[in-house]
């Protein structure tokens, strides 16, 4: 139930939903204050410059790997970053945020982590695919050359929170594994580092797939409209209110 709910709010958080819905409104009522209202949304949610100043804001900081340090024992790579509704299934679709795949290997070849712990079951809303995200991404590690030893999967988390739950569980059956790399898309850390914090695991943030840039004055960026912004905001508002969410069910 939680897992649809989340699903839900996805689209009830869609900037164009509210433009769209105010539009409508105004041209079946007639009001000029709802067609001004959905105007000034529009040019709010399509400004690139202001977008990307409340993500900077909101996204954790990049990690150097000097500040990150050595000697890691596993890196835990959260999943979300599939497309399972692509066919044919014969193959895996990365989707937005695949720079946690491709950091993930990069700690891992650069010798910061021994082992790969790989967290995320089905993203599909309904059961219709039998394969899990975990095993996707674990399929891709091992054509990269990582050998089977050292990737340990958890393939029943449908959420931030179960991520955190079932992978305090996994470490549980490893003791050998202690110090720990948490790898997920910037935007989405705060959450996953309180959800592993509340399960008694400390793991180092190594944020990655960030969705902001470096700040830019152009006239492109400050005055000129995108549709992309538009996606950014959805994603931004879904993230912050999930957070919200967590916080209240004492999942942080």
């Amino acid at each position: 139930m939680f897992f649809l709910l989340s699903k839900l709010l996805d689209f009830l958080l869609s900037p164009a939903l509210w433009i769209t819905g105010l539009l409508l409104a105004g041209l079946l009522w007639r009001k000029r204050q709802l067609l001004w209202a959905a105007t000034g949304l529009l040019l709010f949610f399509t400004n690139s410059f202001l977008a990307n100043e409340a993500l900077l804001a909101w996204e954790r900081p990049p990690v150097t790997l000097q500040q990150l340090g050595t000697g890691y024992d596993a890196g835990i790579l959260l999943t979300g970053i599939t497309d399972v509704h692509k066919s044919p299934h014969d193959r895996v679709y990365l989707s937005a945020g695949a720079d946690r795949l491709v950091h993930t290997l990069w700690l891992y070849r650069a010798g910061r982590i021994r082992h790969i712990i790989i967290s995320g079951g089905s993203g599909a809303a309904f059961d219709s695919v039998a394969h899990t995200e975990a095993a996707d991404l674990g399929t891709l590690l091992r054509l990269a050359g990582v050998p089977s030893r050292h990737i340990l999967l958890e393939t029943r988390s449908r959420n931030t929170r179960e991520n955190a739950v079932f992978t305090q569980e996994l470490l549980a059956q490893h003791p050998e594994i202690r110090r720990t790399v948490l790898i997920t898309s910037a935007f989405h850390m705060r959450r996953a580092a309180g959800c592993f914090a509340k399960a008694g695991l400390h793991p180092a943030p190594f944020p990655a797939a960030y969705y902001s840039v470096d700040r830019r004055y152009t006239p492109a960026s400050l005055l000129l409209p995108s549709e992309e912004p538009l996606r950014l905001w959805g994603v931004l508002l879904h993230e912050m209110a999930g957070y919200v969410v967590y916080k209240v069910l004492g999942y942080l």
